[in-house]
């Protein structure tokens, strides 16, 4: 497996809050990066950020409900830079919801499809090119709704499995040279939460109450952790999901 340095990295949900910070933090790591999502104008400002910090990276439109963009992501990857070594599976919604019942189906099969579906369909096209390369890191974004029941019910069932993927996938490849491990942020200070905010702020304002940090999350803290799972350094922790939230949850 390459060092950060020497490799490629592909990240989804690359065009604003934690997956442009993870972008932004792989290039000043030395990798050569596809920023992809579905939001263009926020895709090509991640990397004209990397460029203007001398990094190198390339923009892809990828929908990761789309198979045929997942697998052109990838081959993007490997067109532009030779291979794929890292990835970060990050694109994914929130949303407040109802409660358990009350959900009609489409929107519950819109929250999976983007956030589990999604993650799988990512890992399917990432993982044979990881392979064909001797080995690789993963990270998949979960959430601490997927070690908790904080948040909604379709929320909280596709976060739960997307630890659930990041495990079985250790058990399946990790005779393969692949690491796979998921972070878990609590609440981080990104345009998602930034509008919630906006929405209710005696809602965000008890929220951050009741955080033993006392603040949110800055992406920068995931993209951290991401980065450093992908590292040498980070050469034994497998299947687990890193939870980053402030100490929200010890609570």
């Amino acid at each position: 497996m390459k060092g950060i340095q020497d490799g490629v990295a592909v990240v989804t949900g690359g065009g604003s809050g934690i997956g442009r910070q993870s972008s932004l933090r792989f290039a000043e790591a030395g990798a050569k990066v596809v920023v992809a999502d579905v939001d263009e104008d926020g895709g090509y400002e991640t990397v004209e950020l990397i460029e203007e910090a001398g990094g190198e990276a390339i923009f892809v439109n990828a929908d990761v409900t789309d198979s045929d963009d997942v697998d052109s992501m990838v081959q993007t990857a490997i067109d532009e830079y030779g291979g794929l070594d890292f990835a970060h599976n990050n694109a994914g919604i929130a949303d407040e919801g109802a409660r358990l019942a009350e959900y009609d189906e489409e929107e519950w099969d819109r929250m999976i499809d983007i956030n589990l579906k999604g993650v799988w369909r990512c890992l399917k096209a990432e993982i044979p090119e990881m392979i064909e390369r001797g080995g690789g890191a993963i990270v998949n974004t979960s959430s601490v709704a997927g070690v908790s029941a904080n948040g909604s019910a379709h929320y909280v069932a596709s976060k739960h499995g997307v630890i659930g993927l990041t495990r079985r996938a250790t058990i399946d490849y990790a005779g393969e040279g692949i690491r796979f491990n998921a972070v878990c942020p609590g609440v981080i200070d990104t345009p998602m939460v930034q509008q919630a905010g906006e929405d209710n702020s005696e809602e965000m304002d008890r929220i951050t109450a009741g955080i033993p940090a006392d603040r949110l999350g800055d992406p920068q803290e995931i993209a951290d952790a991401v980065v450093w799972l992908c590292s040498e350094e980070a050469s034994y922790v497998m299947g687990q999901p890193i939870i980053v939230d402030g100490g929200l949850l010890a609570q």
